[in-house]
């Protein structure tokens, strides 16, 4: 009996997906596990594969198009087999080809959040107007975003693939040819963006946030001198060079076992505190911000955070990681002092209870107990808690140990 393909969830917070690219036909015979398309979800493009073997029979999806999930996207069976039934009445099976591909870069929707496994290693090719055009998925996913017409481009990849230094190199040389003056007769008023994936789930889970949890917002001034101190002396014996990010999510971690509540999430029946801590940090990339996650936090040494964060972050703008290394946070941090941001407020990410914004370390004027004016190194931390599940004292408390671990590092030893 013919079985129907439904289109999967393949991340927590997917609603809908898009076949950026049929990798098969109707008529084609596949096996369990043979790679039928490319889904573009709200955080990755990722590998679909045959859920079952026979022959394909109905492809019910458009390239680029957004499909709900549970729409039937494909149907396969055995040859000839009847179909009209899993269809429905108004709709009957097509002929044994696919629709016409007019233009494979017009068809390919952007990469969201990484991706699954290397994209530039995985064989894509398509047949546009008899000529072979052969491009990995990372390549056709920039050269969509930016508009590149992918026959213009040689290929440098095995055999001529194009790959993604290729069309970084067209963008480099497009960038050095000066651009032409506007004429005022067709200078437009404003330009329009298509809404990607990632875009359109950062809209929606956000304004979810901002509507159904009660913000708060808690600010404390830290003095990073010892920190920096101890940073400094820490890098000359490392081999991994450690970031004032990781002390702090090094110290967001220790504070988080003694105060639980802001490692916690608000269900409508229940606050569910979390026994495991792991920590999401922002990551900017093109499309928006991913949050990589660093799991079991507390149970980390300095070296060991700053190994894995920059690794997770390297993959995080590369577009390869995996749905595990996304999912799953209990707390996160925004980070963005390295763009000169003195003090901002962040939106929770849901279902967390609490977000951590961390401003810029400037030298700041301060008093000396004897009454003396000195220079700091000072930093701006600000909580935002969900008011349903974290009280105001609660949140100060944390800040409190928060901000007594990197003015005393050595504690984040013991």
């Amino acid at each position: 009996m013919a079985e129907v393909i439904e289109m999967p969830r393949l991340s927590d917070t997917m609603t809908e997906g898009v076949i950026t690219r049929w990798l098969k036909k109707v008529g084609d015979t596949v096996k369990p596990g043979d790679l039928l398309a490319e889904i573009e979800t709200d955080k990755a493009t990722m590998e679909f594969e045959a859920p079952v073997g026979g022959v394909i029979l109905h492809i019910g999806a458009e390239e680029g198009k957004p499909i709900p999930i549970g729409t039937v996207i494909a149907i396969i069976g055995k040859a000839g087999e009847d179909i009209s039934a899993l269809l429905g009445p108004s709709r009957t099976p097509p002929q044994m080809t696919t629709p016409e591909r007019k233009d494979v870069t017009d068809k390919v929707s952007s990469t969201e959040l990484g991706v699954v496994a290397s994209l530039e290693e995985s064989p894509a090719s398509s047949s546009v107007g008899g000529e072979r055009l052969k491009a990995s998925p990372l390549a056709r996913a920039i050269a969509r975003e930016k508009g590149i017409d992918l026959h213009k481009l040689s290929g440098t990849g095995e055999g001529g693939r194009i790959i993604r230094r290729d069309v970084e190199a067209y963008l480099a040389q497009q960038a050095q040819k000066p651009s032409p003056i506007p004429s005022l007769q067709t200078t437009a008023a404003y330009s329009e963006q298509p809404l990607t994936q990632m875009r359109k789930t950062i809209a929606r889970r956000l304004t979810a946030s901002m509507q159904e949890a009660p913000h708060f917002y808690l600010t404390i001034s830290v003095s990073m001198e010892k920190v920096a101190q101890w940073r400094s002396h820490l890098n000359q014996l490392s081999d991994v060079k450690i970031s004032f990010n990781d002390f702090i999510l090094k110290a967001c971690a220790i504070a988080l076992r003694k105060h639980p509540l802001l490692n916690a999430s608000w269900t409508g029946e229940a606050i569910r505190v979390y026994h495991e801590i792991h920590i999401g940090f922002a990551v900017a990339v093109e499309e928006g911000l991913i949050v990589p996650v660093l799991r079991h936090a507390d149970r980390k040494g300095l070296a060991e955070i700053a190994k894995e964060t920059q690794a997770l972050a390297e993959r995080a703008r590369q577009r390869k990681l995996s749905p595990e290394e996304y999912t799953g946070s209990t707390f996160s941090v925004s980070n963005l002092g390295m763009f000169g941001i003195e003090e901002f407020t962040a939106v929770i990410n849901p279902p967390e209870a609490a977000i951590l914004a961390v401003g810029a370390i400037q030298p700041t004027p301060v008093v000396t107990p004897d009454n003396q004016v000195a220079i700091e190194r000072r930093m701006r931390l600000t909580l935002s808690c969900d008011h349903r599940v974290v009280d105001g004292a609660t949140g100060a408390q944390f800040l409190q140990t928060l901000k007594r671990l990197l003015e005393e590092p050595e504690r984040l030893l013991l």
